[in-house]
């Protein structure tokens, strides 16, 4: 589907998603209110409604979306309907019992990953009636600091955030510092790196070490054992990542080409056809790649100086986002964006439903290996020294 965000002062607006929270979710808006009347005493228990015909006046809907507003609040048993004579209050709701309205987004960028997260956010908060206002940081602490007091200002009930813990210099410090915020809030694909074990903060994300593990098992299967690593220095993934690389040779018995395991800020074209000459002076037969961008500007690289992929070297790369798209198309390992948006999202809404007593919900997904052209078996010379 695609998406249209109205920027105002940075915030944007999910314009796809009002358009359907107008057209076929007022009845949550209805309930709502009817809700609210409710427990501030305007009906009592055991008072009769207004009738259908003088709602549907009041908040200027029609006759089928009063129906459905009153059919969520006989579900919860608030109201009950009464053969011939009306609807009746049949319960007072818990204090600050309420369904939330709008929730805050703050991502680094809405490409990426990320188009994929707001999607997932986006269908959990059209089927609850939530409207969902998206903020971009770009990138940047001071913009994600600016977007966050924005948000609070414009009365979100809580937050989803993707903050930038790669950038700060103590991210435990930051995250600490993030429950002072007046509403529940949920990180998405971030966690502290080295929690504590009674850590209480609420996250959805990948579980990067197992994603990892899953692309080196491919690769040993495959006869696989002089493995290289391309990656980043300063990404938000790049630490963890190659943690689960050296974690998963050690795991399969692998040795460690140390000068193929490298690492960079970004790789200029010259920089990728050296490191291409490396792995031809370590036999390396196959190469693990943080970014499937740097992975795909390999290839023809690797190609010019005589490792044709996937028949004298094997890629497999990270991220899915242009991996299709190669020369070769790649092997990669899949972050399950949308299922992180729907869980980030489901876990937000339910701790603002209930409060102090929502369970803390800290869960890793893991991504998806998926296997295209990029790999094939050792090369038998290789085998043979």
């Amino acid at each position: 589907m695609a998406h249209e965000f109205m920027p105002v002062n940075g915030i944007y607006s999910y314009h796809s998603l009002e358009m359907r929270y107008d057209l076929s979710m007022k009845f949550q808006l209805v309930a709502d209110q009817v809700r609210q009347d409710i427990l501030a005493g305007r009906w009592p228990v055991g008072s009769r409604l207004p009738t259908e015909q003088e709602l549907l006046r009041t908040h200027q809907v029609s006759l089928n979306t009063v129906r459905r507003a009153l059919d969520v609040l006989v579900k919860e048993g608030l109201v009950e309907r009464r053969q011939g004579s009306g609807t009746f209050v049949r319960a007072v709701p818990p204090n600050g019992a309420r369904r939330p309205r709008f929730v805050g987004v703050v991502v680094p960028t809405t490409g990426h990953i990320y188009a994929g997260v707001i999607e997932g956010i986006e269908s959990v908060a059209a089927t609850a009636g939530v409207r969902v206002v998206l903020a971009s940081s770009e990138y940047n602490l001071g913009q994600e600091a600016a977007r966050m007091r924005e948000l609070l200002d414009m009365g979100v009930d809580g937050l989803l955030l993707v903050p930038n813990l790669h950038r700060v210099d103590q991210p435990n410090d930051y995250v600490n510092q993030l429950r002072a915020l007046p509403v529940p809030y949920v990180l998405v694909e971030r966690r502290l790196p080295n929690p504590p074990p009674d850590d209480p903060t609420r996250y959805v994300c990948t579980n990067h070490v197992g994603g990892v593990h899953l692309a080196v098992r491919h690769l040993v299967e495959l006869g696989h054992e002089r493995l290289g690593y391309l990656g980043q220095l300063h990404s938000s993934t790049a630490d963890t990542v190659v943690t689960g690389f050296e974690r998963a040779i050690t795991h399969f018995s692998l040795p460690r080409v140390a000068s193929a395991i490298q690492r960079e800020d970004s790789w200029p074209t010259d920089q990728l056809a050296a490191y291409a000459q490396t792995c031809i002076a370590e036999g390396v037969t196959a190469v693990f790649s943080l970014s499937d961008r740097d992975a795909t500007r390999l290839l023809p690289l690797a190609r010019q100086a005589g490792l044709s992929v996937p028949d004298r070297l094997s890629v497999i790369a990270y991220n899915d986002d242009v991996a299709e798209l190669a020369e070769v198309p790649l092997t990669t390992i899949s972050r399950p964006a949308a299922e992180i948006g729907r869980l980030a999202a489901d876990s937000l809404l339910r701790q603002i439903q209930q409060g102090p007593d929502a369970p803390i919900q800290q869960i890793h997904i893991q991504p998806r290996l998926l296997v295209r052209e990029s790999c094939a078996p050792v090369p038998a010379k290789a085998l043979l020294g």
